[in-house]
């Protein structure tokens, strides 16, 4: 897991003196039928403008808010953003093009923000999502004996990202990965309808093996899947799949009868949810994977 991210949160729930809404993708409030989440994307850290333009970025920002809502088990409906940077009236004018049209394709109304100045571009977002009639995941819910199911594909969009810094021009199933993600509202909405029990599910934003570890950490179980079973387009590297982040593709921990009962044939079944407090790739512990030279700076990270 992100180490100095982890840290950092482990400080901010110590300091809180209530921290109990933290630690998934979006805090839950059950009084407002409601959930809440916020992302940042900052320049030079998320974004290049090299390869990316503002209409592109827009609707990327606003999707990397919407995949948490889904994977949280609800409908998004509400957003606000905030603007910082060098800004300009092309960049405003194209940014909110972009961000119109992802929010008309999701049903979204964005209700307000904020736009200041800066030396980088600063993209802030909150979104609300609707929980009414939905079962809400939470990562506490993987639980001994689930199967361990991915919806989407994993690695993509950290090929993608490498092919355009090898070539901002590149144009190919992995660049529209990274540039433009798929999000698999159907597949979450399923999920969320369909669930009788209590399940967990998060979004591979940051990798597959840091969404299993968030499990693993909140859960207090461990995880034995299979590499084979892992969907991924052909060409996508071992440590692409594994650590690479931004692919916004579902990972899901459901009881067997769940699974059955919600019958998404894009939610492939990949390995179960063990006791032991371990992850287990081919029966091989993931800290060995991580020691090896295969895995050496492929782990997508917010902090250097």
């Amino acid at each position: 897991m992100q180490n100095k991210e982890l840290k950092f949160i482990e400080i901010i729930k110590n300091t809180l003196s209530n921290s109990s809404y933290l630690g998934d993708d979006c805090a839950y409030l059950a009084d407002l039928n409601c959930c809440v989440s916020a992302d940042t994307l900052v320049e030079g850290v998320h974004f290049n403008f090299d390869f990316i333009t503002p209409y592109i970025l827009a609707k990327k920002a606003l999707k990397v808010n919407i995949s948490d809502v889904l994977a949280s088990g609800a409908k998004p409906l509400y957003a606000t953003i905030c603007l910082s940077g060098k800004l300009d009236e092309n960049f405003i004018s194209e940014f909110y093009r972009g961000i119109d049209e992802c929010a008309l394709e999701f049903g979204i109304k964005i209700i307000g923000g904020d736009l200041t100045g800066g030396e980088k571009i600063n993209i802030s977002i909150c979104i609300i999502g609707d929980t009414k009639g939905f079962n809400i995941s939470s990562r506490k819910n993987a639980k001994e004996g689930y199967i361990l199911a991915l919806c989407g594909n994993f690695g993509a969009s950290a090929r993608g990202l490498k092919m355009l810094l090898e070539d901002k021009k590149a144009q190919n199933d992995f660049t529209r990965a990274h540039l433009e993600p798929v999000l698999q509202t159907e597949c979450a909405q399923k999920i969320a309808l369909g669930a009788k029990e209590p399940y967990a599910m998060t979004d591979s934003s940051d990798g597959l093996v840091n969404a299993l570890e968030w499990f693993k950490k909140e859960s207090g179980t461990g995880f034995e899947l299979y590499y084979d079973k892992i969907p991924k387009l052909k060409g996508t590297k071992y440590s692409e799949v594994l650590f690479g982040g931004e692919d916004y593709s579902l990972v899901c921990a459901l009881s067997k009868d769940d699974f059955k009962r919600i019958g998404c044939s894009s939610l492939i079944p990949v390995g179960q949810v063990i006791k032991e407090k371990k992850i287990l790739i081919d029966n091989i512990e993931i800290e060995e994977i991580r020691n090896k030279d295969i895995y050496k700076g492929e782990e997508f990270l917010h902090f250097d």
